[in-house]
This record gives C-alpha cells, sequence and structure tokens, in this order.
C-alpha cells in the first residue's frame, strides 16, 4: 500500500469525503469537506506526513484554501472552500504548529478565521483594519492607508511572572543592518526563560502585487522575495509557470540553474559560518570566511553578471551561458576554495574557545525539529533529513547523486558543521555539473497558459526545501502567486531552541538559525 493510498483509506475510515482532482506536478490533489480539515491534518500526522506549506485563494464567493503535506518524497495537496461571507474552518495547527503563521497569515490578508489557532494578528500590525482583507480581489493594490499608521503598542505577548522574572524587548529596530524584528525574552538573571518573536514589520505586499504581472515580471518579483535567495525562488516560480504552461526547460538550463543555485549556497553558507564565528568573537574566522565569500561573489559578477545572481533564472531557462574560459575558470577556484576552506576549518576545529561556545549552545532537539517541520541545516542538525534535491528530486538533480548531511547533536556548532559540509556536497556537485554541461538551447518560450492553469515549484534553496504556488488568470498574467521560504518553519525554533540559554548568547543562536525576515514578511 502507498503512502497515498494508506492515508486515502484513513480518511475515508473516519468518513471524509475525499475527491481526487487530479495532480498538480509533483502533488497529488485532494479535496475534502472544511468541516473536516483539522480531522484531515490530525489523521495526516498519525501516519508521518510533514506539513509542508499553506496558502489561501480568492475564488469569487467562496474562498479556497491549501495545505501542502509531504511524506517520503510525495506531495499531497489538500483543498477545501469555505464562503466568502462567514470564511470559517478548523485549524490545523493543533496538530501541526508549523501551519500556525501561515494560517495567521491567511486570516490577516483574507479574513479566513481558523477555530482553535492563535488570534493574534500576525502580518496586519494596524496597516489596515479588521474588516480589510488585501488578498480579497475587491481590496485596491495601494490600499487606502490612514495619513498616520497607529502604532502597534498592545500586541499580547505571552508574559511570565515570579520573583525575579523581568522583559527585555529586542528590536524591531536594531544596532546592525539587519531587517527588522521583534524578540521579547523572559529571564531570571541571565538564564532565558521565554522568547516569542514578533515579525511583520517589512509587509511588502508580494502576494498582491503579483497578480495581473506577465511571467517575466513575476520572475523578477521572486527573485526579490528574499534577496540572499533569488536564485532559489525565482527558480521555484519559473518552474511553477512552466508547469502550469506545459513546458520544460532545455537541459542545459536545467544544468546551468542548478549551477548558479549552488553557487548560491556556497555564498550563503561561507557568510554564515563567519557571521557565527564573529558573535562569539573569533573575528579571525569572520574575516576570512568573509574574504572568501567576497572572491566567490566577485566570480559570480564576472561571470554571470551579478554579485547575488539576481535576474539570471528566466521562465523557460536561463538568460546567461557558459563558454569553455568561464567554466575551466570556475573549476579552478572549485579547487582554491576547496583548499583554502579545509585549513580554516581545521583552525576553527582546534580553536577550543570557539567550541566552548557552539557546542551545546542553542540545541534544537529532534522531536522539536520533527514538530516544527524545520528544513535545512536548521532540520538536519536535528535529524530532519530531507533534500528535495534527493528526495524529490527535480531537473538535473535527478541525474545526480545527492549525498545526504545530518547530524542530531541539534546544537549551534552543529548548524555550523552541517553548514560545512553542506559546502563540501555542493563543491562536488558543481564539479560534476560543470564537468557535464550538456550542448543545447538556454531557453525555450513558454506558451499562453490556458485560463486557470496551476503550476507548483519546489526546490531545494540554501535555507531548504522552498515551495512556489502559481495560476494564471484568464488574460495570461499571474492571478494567484505564494512563495512559501523556508524560514516560515525554521524561525518559530529559535524560540525553542534559546530556552534555559543565557541571554549573551541570543545573537549566536540567531546567526545559527539565520531566518529571513523578508521572506516571511510577504
Amino acid at each position: 500500500m502507498t503512502v497515498l493510498s494508506e492515508y486515502l483509506s484513513a480518511l475515508n475510515a473516519a468518513g471524509i469525503e475525499t475527491t481526487e482532482t487530479g495532480s498538480l506536478t509533483p502533488a497529488s490533489v485532494w479535496r475534502i469537506p472544511a468541516i473536516a480539515w483539522e480531522r484531515a491534518a490530525e489523521l495526516a500526522k498519525i501516519r508521518g506526513w510533514r506539513w509542508s506549506a499553506g496558502w489561501g485563494e480568492d475564488l469569487g464567493e467562496r474562498l479556497q484554501i491549501n495545505a501542502l503535506l509531504e511524506r517520503e518524497g510525495r506531495y499531497l495537496l489538500l483543498r477545501a472552500e469555505v464562503p466568502a461571507e462567514n470564511p470559517v474552518l478548523p485549524s490545523q495547527a493543533l496538530h501541526y504548529p508549523a501551519a500556525d503563521r501561515s494560517e495567521r497569515h491567511t486570516r490577516d490578508l483574507l479574513g479566513i478565521d481558523f477555530e482553535g489557532g492563535d488570534g493574534r494578528r500576525w502580518t496586519r500590525h494596524h496597516a489596515w483594519n479588521e474588516t480589510e482583507h488585501p488578498l480579497r480581489k475587491d481590496f485596491p493594490v495601494g490600499g487606502e492607508p490612514p495619513e498616520t499608521t497607529p502604532p502597534d503598542h498592545d500586541y499580547p505577548f505571552v508574559a511570565a511572572q515570579g520573583a525575579g522574572v523581568y522583559e527585555i524587548p529586542v528590536g524591531p529596530v536594531h544596532a546592525g543592518i539587519i531587517e527588522p524584528g521583534h524578540f521579547r525574552f523572559q529571564a531570571v538573571g541571565e538564564t532565558i526563560l521565554n522568547l516569542e518573536e514578533r515579525l511583520g514589520y517589512v509587509h511588502k505586499g508580494i502576494e498582491k502585487i503579483a497578480e495581473g504581472r506577465d511571467a517575466e515580471g513575476l520572475a523578477r518579483l521572486a527573485g526579490r522575495v528574499s534577496g540572499d535567495t533569488t536564485v532559489g525562488h525565482a527558480w521555484a516560480a519559473c518552474l511553477a509557470m512552466e508547469r502550469a504552461c506545459g513546458v520544460e526547460a532545455p537541459e542545459r538550463a536545467t544544468f546551468l540553474r542548478a549551477i548558479l543555485a549552488e553557487r548560491e549556497r556556497i555564498a550563503n553558507h561561507l557568510g554564515d559560518l563567519g557571521a557565527i564565528c564573529n558573535d562569539v568573537a573569533f573575528a579571525f574566522a569572520h574575516y576570512q570566511f568573509g574574504r572568501l565569500r567576497e572572491d566567490w561573489l566577485r566570480t559570480q559578477r564576472a561571470l554571470f553578471g551579478h554579485r547575488l545572481l539576481m535576474d539570471r533564472i528566466v521562465p523557460g531557462g536561463v538568460n546567461v551561458d557558459l563558454d569553455k574560459a568561464a567554466t575551466d575558470r570556475l573549476d579552478a577556484e572549485l579547487n582554491r576554495l576547496g583548499r583554502e576552506l579545509d585549513t580554516l576549518i581545521d583552525i576553527c576545529d582546534r580553536n577550543t574557545t570557539l567550541g566552548d561556545r557552539l557546542y551545546t549552545t542553542g540545541r534544537l532537539t529532534v522531536k522539536t525539529a520533527a514538530a516544527f517541520g524545520c528544513l535545512g541545516y536548521v532540520g538536519r542538525c536535528a535529524g530532519q533529513g530531507f533534500d528535495a534535491r534527493r528526495d524529490a528530486p527535480y531537473p538535473p538533480y535527478d541525474q545526480l547523486t545527492v549525498k545526504g548531511v545530518v547530524e542530531e547533536a541539534g546544537d549551534v556548532a552543529s548548524r555550523f558543521w552541517v553548514r560545512y559540509k553542506e559546502i563540501c556536497v555542493s563543491l562536488r556537485l558543481l564539479r560534476v555539473l560543470l564537468g557535464r554541461l550538456p550542448e543545447s538551447d538556454i531557453r525555450t518560450e513558454l506558451p499562453p497558459p490556458p485560463a486557470g492553469a496551476e503550476g507548483l515549484g519546489i526546490v531545494e534553496g540554501w535555507r531548504g526545501e522552498i515551495v512556489t504556488y502559481v495560476r494564471f488568470g484568464d488574460d495570461g498574467r499571474i492571478d494567484r502567486f505564494f512563495p512559501r521560504d523556508p524560514s516560515w518553519l525554521n524561525w518559530p525554533a529559535l524560540e525553542r531552541i534559546v530556552l534555559e540559554n543565557i541571554v549573551p548568547d541570543f545573537p549566536v543562536c540567531n546567526k545559527s538559525v539565520n531566518g529571513s525576515y523578508s521572506g516571511v514578511d510577504l
């Protein structure tokens, strides 16, 4: 019995009517009654399905809610509809904590009430009133902002009480150049008792301003969901649009996309390794990792035209190619980086002071990582080995062997070493990709999509699995766009890993997770 048929049998046994409505590559699509929304999640959780993403859509008189589940590399998209006048359905967050912030975001933007879930606003921040919902079709793109947005001073943070307990508010404006986010601590002495995050300060309206764009415009917008993941998000969006249009990118284009994605992964991991060291005052390593990253980015500027590889992935393929001289230069760079990285990592490994600050600090348990559905290096440091390149492969990874990187200690040191090991995996993949780069076109034209055509793009970004949903409207332009950054599922883990740690260790715990503010503040 397959994992899908096993789950279907469980739904039928529970009296939940299920209508299979085809597939949305790579996912099967099932429609269920809204009243069974929570019960379906409970049965999925019991059977080991991972909650991956959730989003809503305005279909006119009715609203549609989607939940994407994954198990053993198989994806299932559950759908239910509720009336637009009084949209209510039970919360899945009762069984999947990962669904909490997604449901709150959907409630704020579409007005769907998830009974039993966290009723506090998440995305709104007083920018529009309780009866306005920006993702409804009748809401203007520019909104109707008040002359002065009321201050967000009454958010009901969880409070801790007792002798010696005090609060530490941090942010949303920080002393560095990071994006805004608020962290509310309760502590006794230096020991953290509780942490609660408050994000949403850079809400950009990406889902709304995507409506009406053509494929080219959507690809550019997707590349700006989170600037450090421009390749990952653009690839996921283009893959979704290509599947909706029924075309595949040329083989050479898929190899070039993978080269760009692995380079993005290495660049970010190099930066994070240095930043983790910097947060515990090991400045030498920070400088050296930063130097390696800067050399890497300069090569990208020289060969691909952009340091961060923005707008290189386009609908139907890529808009940049490599000649023999370029591939030779890239191959030589791989060898040089490998040698220097080995030396630098050995220095870090021998530094007992660094180890004292990183080992056992900010521990994420396997149980908590599984409950939140943590992804990428955050999940892999605590036993969650899912990697879309290997477990749900897409071209060209379906032709490659991707080595898994998994640890279980779950501390900052594990997140440091997982990043290093992922760089090593990416270096090997880049050598294979450059050596096997096929001859073909690098782009194909997208035909006009039929009205209502849908696509799902799932790729392994450097933070983990990225999920993008696209639906075209009657005129071949975008009617709905939803990008789910891995940070949606990794940010909540930070609230757990800092518990029982000292306040001065929060910066390195935070950096070891390094969630994207922009990626969740759509």
